[in-house]
């Protein structure tokens, strides 16, 4: 078992399930794409037996167990109390532990920090990328894939002309996500002492389930942020809205597709 123990800034648990309210029956029964794509993540990360890793934002364990039973010592975190309940649910025999990106620490590094579909979450890169420096050994490595440069263009544009037309403007809607360029990231991790030794920025257009609700029920997972302070009756208005915004390009023969673009990093701790 790891010994090591992270050192964080916890928020009170109401506190994070206002920021961090994850239906994660939801997220493991209609987008079980987000870790599956992942798999073939860990090809880069080639966990090896003994190895110490972190999975930073391990939602409900999947890839953590992965990690793991490659022989590696896992330890999945995640800033939402209730994909930890879960994750503890699904492999009782891994640790999780809530924390955030921006300001966990470790008492003993890692030999690697794995990220899947994390990172475009955090708009305090910075803070971020300190983190995962300090939580790794000398010559440690840091695999990750997230949403890049242009990622989901045609959906934020359809959330943002959707608002628009019933008299909200783009100036007074949270979007949630950050998406750097490759220029723009590892620019970051070399400022703080990291080797880019792999980066490419890539489209995935990303099959959605559920036919005709897969962007009703992307939305609802992901993008609840645009809708703050909108009634549950403007909400439910507003979604045919943007389905009609994009059906001419993202519904095809009864599926839904989101156009993703994603960046994969690997880099190595000086």
């Amino acid at each position: 078992m790891i010994e090591k123990s992270i050192l964080c800034n916890f928020t009170t648990y109401e506190q994070s399930i206002a920021n961090n309210n994850w239906d994660t029956a939801l997220y493991e029964d209609k987008h079980t794409f987000v870790w599956q794509y992942g798999e073939d993540l860990l090809k880069l990360l080639n966990p090896k037996s003994g190895e110490s890793i972190l999975d930073l934002g391990c939602g409900t364990g999947q890839l953590t167990d992965k990690i793991a039973q490659a022989g590696a010592e896992a330890w999945g975190i995640d800033s939402a109390p209730a994909m930890i309940e879960k994750a503890r649910e699904n492999y009782p025999h891994i640790r999780f532990d809530v924390a955030d990106a921006t300001n966990f620490q470790v008492e003993q590094p890692f030999d690697a920090v794995f990220s899947n579909a994390v990172l475009h979450w955090v708009k305090e890169a910075d803070s971020a990328i300190a983190s995962i420096r300090q939580s790794l050994k000398p010559g440690g490595r840091f695999v990750a894939e997230f949403g890049g440069k242009g990622n989901v263009q045609a959906i934020v544009t359809a959330l943002y002309s959707a608002l628009e037309s019933i008299g909200i403007p783009q100036t007074q809607v949270e979007n949630p996500w950050y998406y750097p360029s490759i220029g723009e990231y590892t620019t970051l991790l070399e400022q703080q002492g990291f080797d880019a030794i792999y980066a490419i920025l890539f489209p995935r257009p990303t099959p959605l389930a559920e036919g005709e609700a897969g962007i009703a029920n992307w939305i609802k997972m992901f993008a609840g942020s645009f809708f703050a302070g909108l009634s549950p009756e403007q909400q439910i208005k507003i979604i045919p809205v943007i389905e009609e915004y994009l059906k001419p390009t993202l519904y095809q023969q009864g599926t839904w597709t989101a156009d993703y673009r994603r960046i994969r990093i690997v880099a190595v701790k000086l």
